[in-house]
């Protein structure tokens, strides 16, 4: 107050402050202006035309949708899958996993999914809305995109068979930024070791008679050529593969300096140095 009463004091303006003002004088200030045609109001709820009350169909379609928001990877640390239920009443199921096989990216997505919906399955939810941080397997799902990796076709395929049983289900694109939830699990689930079996919490594993995990094996016609035989020609005389495209070059030059060759011998670098011979199965 001493500070405004400074910088007023030059505009000759003087500052007071207020002063309380008494009940009194606000219930006198009001009855001195009384209506003489006031009538008080009436709080009774007139129901006599009131027949039926109810829910509406699109509020009760509300509260019966699920969400759910699925993440995948595949990276040097392992292959983890995570997905998020949120109920109606913003409720979160948070479940997280790890994969025992090497796949891409896409394929542990495709996994993330399917997890998922298996859950919202057990549980009975009818009405669920899916969003995923990977436009591929979004658009995929929704008919968007084309599936040109063999090996995505049988997930799509299985996926819309889970499906078959929602009443209503919806898949969305969500931005990584937007699915923090989801990658939060992803990085738990590479944390998280148990070392004492105090620390041991319940778990419960299920077995699905259906595999999630689809492999696609195109048939070649069998040779006497090892395994190794393309990576083999390579490190050797510097030669591709017939018909190699661009990108099959690329992979092979990748993997070609993983391999030491020694005279006719082959092998494969291992960790700490330790060279491992190939053979052939």
């Amino acid at each position: 107050m001493a500070r405004w009463q400074i910088l007023l004091f030059e505009f000759d303006i003087l500052y007071v402050s207020q002063k309380a003002i008494k009940w009194s004088a606000i219930a006198d200030f009001l009855a001195s202006r009384a209506l003489e045609d006031y009538e008080p109001l009436n709080f009774d709820f007139l129901n006599e035309d009131l027949m039926y009350v109810a829910t509406t169909k699109e509020n009760a379609q509300v509260d019966r949708i699920w969400k759910l928001k699925f993440d995948g990877a595949s990276n040097a640390m392992g292959n983890k899958i995570e997905a998020v239920l949120v109920s109606p009443s913003r409720d979160h199921y948070p479940i997280a996993g790890k994969l025992d096989f090497d796949c891409t990216n896409n394929i542990a997505e495709n996994e993330a999914c399917i997890m998922g919906i298996r859950i919202a399955k057990e549980c009975k939810i009818k009405v669920l809305k899916v969003y995923g941080d990977s436009a591929l397997v979004i658009y995929q799902l929704k008919g968007g995109w084309e599936i040109r990796d063999l090996k995505l076709i049988n997930y799509r395929k299985l996926i819309l068979e889970l499906i078959d049983e929602f009443d209503d289900i919806t898949f969305s694109y969500l931005p990584l930024d937007e699915n923090q939830m989801a990658d939060t699990l992803a990085t738990l689930a590479f944390m998280i070791k148990v070392n004492k079996l105090e620390d041991m919490k319940p778990i419960q594993m299920s077995i699905y008679e259906t595999l999630a995990h689809c492999y696609s094996i195109e048939e070649e016609e069998k040779d006497d050529h090892p395994w190794y035989q393309d990576i083999l020609q390579y490190v050797k005389n510097h030669e591709y593969p017939d018909q190699a495209t661009k990108n099959d070059k690329r992979t092979l030059r990748r993997l070609a300096t993983n391999y030491v060759l020694d005279g006719e011998i082959l092998y494969k670098k291992g960790k700490d140095r330790v060279l491992l011979r190939c053979w052939m199965l």
